[in-house]
């Protein structure tokens, strides 16, 4: 979703995005392979894995973040101090 669509979204919808979080199974398996690679021990597939996971990861931190400007523009909730 790109920053410009956030625009057409209802304010429920927005405010909705702003709790966005990685689904917990996906955070578990994420925290495993970190941990895995802190060890030294990922495997190739680990490691192909673990970047789908991170991408993922990236991917809703910005739409999150996206939201939280969305709806501090529109006076929805208060700016981060």
């Amino acid at each position: 979703m790109k920053a410009q669509s956030f625009s057409v979204l209802s304010d429920e919808q927005v405010l909705m995005l702003t709790e966005l979080q990685m689904e917990s199974e996906q955070d578990a398996r994420l925290s495993e392979l970190l941990d895995r690679q802190q060890s030294g021990i990922l495997t190739e597939g680990d490691r192909s894995e673990l970047q789908t996971l991170m991408q993922v990861y990236q991917e809703g931190l910005l739409r999150k973040a996206t939201a939280l400007s969305e709806a501090v523009k529109r006076g929805l909730i208060e700016p981060l101090s």
